[in-house]
């Protein structure tokens, strides 16, 4: 036992959740220091929709962020979310792409990289993994928590092993949904202790209501490190609130050896950002309620909303219940996958499609046939043939772990872009989020050449006087 450590998810996973990942790097900047003097175990700064979200909706360069915000906390380790083999995309890429990614993510400043595939497949996690192991990197691997008939403390704990034998640093059981409870943390964490001699970390969703009971049980349980976001963007979908876990554990044998004090400082500074968000509409106040559904029906907040916005458009709003039936259906079918981005997208779809369409997989999304060929990895249970059979025909499948199958691709990307390459990093950006980032691109060049007009016009002012 004894002290319990805190990454703080403020600047990612928080305002992920709560405000479609809208924080800019001018709203971060400012409060980085006063972050970095608390004594965290790390700063959850980077990765996960970050970067999508900085080219795709902020114009900035997420590489231009991290670098920032690394120059100002030289005191605590900052962590990235990384989706194996997807890196921070929605496909898998080839085994050079994500090299030189780990490779230019340390780099420039990330420390602890939480390595997680949505499968649970530990193949599409080796590349990364040791990647990281060669750079240096602090390896957070993942054990993706969800509930099925497949999947119990002994599945779990067998990961954990695993992951530690491919030489992972710590281990992370990643809740999504926010579907642990406490009592059943409390087993998982203490089965898992048992097993396996690195440091654990836990993290979890508020959605459920649940949470913070979870972390309490799983401190006593014997956790390492827990996942907290402060309270101005902290419960309904995002991370148990910092502070009052603080206090809780202040005076026991946990005690995080946080300053309640210097906490309240950060609470303003969010407080004034939450507001304006509020004010804007960006943050709906739908996202901070308990929802107790996600334990019924095991969908996470996030999947729960794109099915009422999928049943939306297609003018069927009342099919809702029917759909929320269906999901436990076509997951089960599907080979129970944890329902994690990509695999909560497919699998709702999916369930979508078979309700409105009147007939069980009369339509079907193409990510769900590339779910099955074996795409995006190895499903927890084998599909049923007859499933196999209705949704793919007699197509050959992938049985082999699907990167295998990708050829080496920076090469070429580097000669597509050329023309707009100002950083090495750039090819990563394209490599993700192609058409996306020649737009950011383009947007970068233009705004350089109105600097460079103005700096001409102010030194011409200069010799003429």
């Amino acid at each position: 036992m004894g002290k319990v450590k805190i990454t703080e998810t403020i600047l990612r996973d928080a305002h992920q959740s709560q405000i479609a990942t809208r924080m800019t790097t001018d709203d971060i900047l400012p409060i980085v220091e006063k972050l970095d003097k608390i004594g965290y175990h790390s700063l959850e700064c980077w990765g996960g929709a970050t970067f999508d979200s900085c080219l795709r909706f902020l114009n900035e360069d997420p590489w231009e962020r991290l670098r920032k915000i690394k120059a100002k906390a030289p005191n605590t380790k900052l962590q990235m979310l990384f989706r194996g083999q997807n890196v921070l995309g929605y496909r898998h890429y080839a085994d050079d792409v994500v090299e030189y990614f780990v490779q230019k993510s340390i780099a420039n400043g990330i420390d602890i990289l939480r390595i997680f595939d949505a499968l649970n497949d530990v193949r599409n996690l080796q590349t990364a993994i040791k990647a990281a192991q060669k750079e240096n990197g602090h390896v957070q691997a993942t054990v993706c928590y969800t509930i099925s008939p497949v999947h119990n403390v002994e599945s779990f704990v067998k990961m954990g092993k695993d992951l530690e034998n491919m030489g992972a640093n710590s281990i992370c059981i990643k809740d999504m949904a926010g579907l642990l409870t406490p009592y059943a943390a409390y087993d998982l964490v203490k089965a898992m202790k048992e097993e396996v001699k690195i440091p654990l970390q836990l993290h979890t969703h508020y959605t459920s209501g649940v949470a913070s009971m979870t972390y309490l049980k799983a401190i006593e349980a014997g956790i390492d490190v827990i996942d907290t976001a402060m309270s101005p963007f902290a419960l309904g979908t995002s991370q148990p609130a910092t502070e009052p876990m603080v206090a809780t554990l202040q005076g026991t044998e946990y005690d995080t050896g946080i300053d309640l004090d210097k906490l309240s400082e950060i609470t303003d500074y969010f407080s004034v950002l939450r507001e304006k968000a509020l004010a804007s509409g960006l943050l709906d106040p739908k996202v901070l309620k308990v929802d107790i559904n996600t334990l019924k029906y095991q969908v996470p907040g996030g999947m729960l909303s794109n099915l009422v916005s999928q049943l939306k458009q297609a003018g069927k709003e009342d099919k809702f219940d029917e759909v929320l039936k269906e999901v436990p259906r076509v997951r089960e079918e599907l080979g129970f996958p944890p329902l994690v981005t990509p695999t909560s997208q497919i699998v709702g779809t999916q369930a979508v499609l078979n309700v409105i369409s009147g007939e069980r997989y009369k339509m079907i999304s193409n990510e769900t046939k590339g779910l099955v060929k074996g795409e995006y990895g190895k499903t927890p249970v084998e599909i049923k043939p007859e499933i196999i059979e209705k949704i793919i025909g007699n197509e050959e499948r992938i049985t082999c772990r699907p990167a295998d199958k990708i050829a080496p691709e920076l090469d070429r990307l580097k000669g597509e872009i050329k023309e707009y390459m100002e950083q090495d990093e750039d090819v990563l950006s394209y490599a993700l989020f192609d058409k996306v980032a020649i737009k950011f691109f383009e947007h970068r060049k233009a705004e350089k050449y109105k600097m460079d007009v103005a700096h001409m016009d102010s030194e011409n002012k200069i010799h003429t006087v």
